[in-house]
C-alpha cells in the first residue's frame, strides 16, 4: 500500500522541460563583468490572478495555476505541494548497472581557460564508485538516472520537499550534452512522475530551431495529464519555458519568435508560451526586454557569482521587471561548490554553513515578492547545489562534504518550511 500510495502521490508533480545545450553540459564558467549595485527602487507588485487551495485525494492529477497549492490529508496531518515553487532536475547521470558505464559521475576535470593557471591544478578525470565528480556523496550511492527506483526515490524527496514543480533538463533527440548520452526517451517516465515545461539552449540553436523544438514539446507531450500550463494576470493558461543561456542568441533573433510581428512568431498560436530568459549581467534586462521574453530569472546558486545571482539586485531587478510587466522568478539554492570538477574556482564556492546560506537566500528571494520561485537544484552534484538526500564518505584518498550534524533530509525539510512560509506570506500581500 505504501508503494501504491506514494506512486498516485507523484503523480501529483507538475512537470517543466529545460531545453539544455550539447555547449552547456559542464561549460567553463567566466565571472561576470561586473557586480555593481542596482539603485534600490518602489516594490511594485503586479497583477496577479486569484489564488485557490485544492483538496486532493491520493492520485488525483490537478492542473492549475502556479499559485495554486495541492493539500493531502493523512491521519496525522494535512501538508501541501506548492505549484510555485519549481526546482532544477538532472537526468544525465548513469551506472554499469543499467548503462553499461558511469555517466557524468566520470566528468573530466575542466582546464582553466589561462593555460598557466590550468597547469597548476590536477587533471584527468574521476574513476566512480568512491571518486565521484562530486563533493558531497549521494545517499543511492552514483546511481543512473534511468534506474525506475531511483525515479521513485527522487519524486518521493520531492514531494518532501514541497516543491511543486519539476524543471527537467532536455535535449532534442539524438542529442546529448558533451559527457553524456541522449536521455529524450526517459522523458514520458518522468511525465508519468511529475509536470511543467522550460528550455536550455542547444548547439546552433536560431529562431528557427527554436520554433521546431517547441512544436515538438507541445506536439508530443501536451496532452499529458502531467502537462503543466501557466496561469498569466491576463487569464491565459500558457506552458512555461526557461530558456537558458539566452543571451548567447541575439534579441533581434529572439524577436523573430517572441514578438507578435516576428516571422516565426509563435504568439497567438497554439505554440504560445511563457518564455523567461537568464539574466546574468545586467545590460540583459533591457536585451530581454526587447527579445519579447515574458520574464527572467537568475538560475546561479552562487551568491555574487553574476548580476543577476547576486541578491542585492535582486530588488532593482524586480522593480524593472514589474515595470515591464515582466516576471521575475529568483533562483536560490543552498550552496555551491564546483572543484570537484573546476578545481580552479575554488573563489565562486559558497558555504552551506548547516543550512544557513540557503535560508538567507531564500529570504532574499522572499523579500522581493515573487510569483515564482526556482531552486537550483534537487541534483546537480557537480555543483554542489543539490538539496538531494547525502550521506558521509571516506575513502582512502579522499573525505566528502556531508550535512551532519543534520541528516541527510535536512534540505529536504528546510525547503519544505520556506515553501510553507512563502505562500503564508504571499497570502498577506493579496489582502
Amino acid at each position: 500500500m505504501t508503494r501504491l500510495r506514494r506512486k498516485a502521490l507523484v503523480a501529483l508533480f507538475l512537470f517543466t522541460l529545460f531545453i539544455f545545450g550539447t555547449m552547456m553540459g559542464l561549460r567553463t564558467l567566466k565571472p561576470s563583468d561586473g557586480f555593481s549595485d542596482l539603485a534600490p527602487g518602489m516594490d511594485l507588485i503586479g497583477e496577479r490572478s486569484e489564488r485557490k487551495d485544492v483538496l486532493a485525494s491520493p492520485g488525483q492529477i490537478h492542473r492549475g495555476s502556479s499559485d495554486t497549492k495541492v493539500v493531502f490529508s493523512r491521519s496525522d496531518r494535512d501538508y501541501g505541494i506548492f505549484y510555485d515553487v519549481h526546482i532544477f532536475y538532472y537526468l544525465w547521470y548513469g551506472s554499469p548497472s543499467m548503462d553499461q558505464q558511469y555517466i557524468h559521475w566520470d566528468h573530466p576535470l575542466v582546464p582553466h581557460w589561462d593555460p598557466k593557471i590550468a597547469a597548476s591544478h590536477a587533471q584527468g578525470r574521476h574513476v566512480p564508485p568512491d571518486d565521484i565528480a562530486a563533493s558531497f556523496y549521494p545517499e543511492m550511492g552514483p546511481y543512473s538516472s534511468r534506474d525506475p527506483t531511483v525515479l521513485e526515490s527522487h519524486m518521493a524527496q520531492i514531494e518532501a520537499s514541497a516543491a511543486g514543480v519539476l524543471v527537467l533538463s532536455w535535449y532534442p533527440p539524438g542529442v546529448a550534452d558533451p559527457h553524456g548520452q541522449p536521455t529524450e526517451d526517459l522523458v514520458p517516465a518522468v511525465l508519468d512522475a511529475a509536470q511543467r515545461h522550460s528550455i536550455k539552449p542547444y548547439k546552433g540553436r536560431t529562431d528557427q530551431s527554436m520554433h521546431e523544438n517547441i512544436r515538438y514539446i507541445i506536439d508530443r507531450y501536451g496532452t499529458h495529464d502531467a502537462f503543466y500550463r501557466f496561469r498569466t494576470s491576463t487569464g491565459q493558461v500558457l506552458p512555461l519555458f526557461y530558456v537558458y543561456d539566452s543571451y548567447l542568441t541575439p534579441a533581434e533573433s529572439w524577436a523573430e519568435l517572441l514578438t507578435a510581428k516576428g516571422s516565426q512568431s509563435i504568439r497567438g498560436t497554439p505554440y504560445d508560451g511563457v518564455f523567461v530568459a537568464l539574466i546574468v549581467e545586467e545590460r540583459h534586462k533591457r536585451e530581454i526586454l526587447a527579445s519579447g521574453f515574458d520574464g527572467m530569472y537568475t538560475y546561479f546558486a552562487s551568491n555574487g557569482f553574476s548580476f543577476g545571482s547576486s541578491h542585492q539586485n535582486w530588488k532593482a531587478i524586480k522593480t524593472f521587471c514589474d515595470a515591464n510587466n515582466l516576471l521575475f522568478i529568483p533562483s536560490v539554492g543552498p550552496g555551491y561548490v564546483d572543484t570537484a570538477v573546476r578545481p580552479w574556482n575554488n573563489h565562486n564556492t559558497r558555504n552551506r554553513v548547516n543550512g544557513r546560506y540557503y535560508e538567507t537566500s531564500l529570504q532574499a528571494a522572499l523579500s522581493v515578492r515573487p510569483e515564482i520561485v526556482t531552486i537550483t537544484s534537487f541534483n546537480q552534484w557537480h555543483e554542489g547545489t543539490q538539496i538531494e538526500r547525502a550521506v558521509p564518505k571516506k575513502t582512502s584518498t579522499h573525505v566528502y562534504l556531508d550535512y551532519q550534524p543534520n541528516q541527510p533530509d535536512h534540505y529536504l525539510r528546510l525547503t519544505r518550511q520556506w515553501a510553507e512560509s512563502f505562500n503564508k506570506e504571499k497570502d498577506k500581500w493579496l489582502m
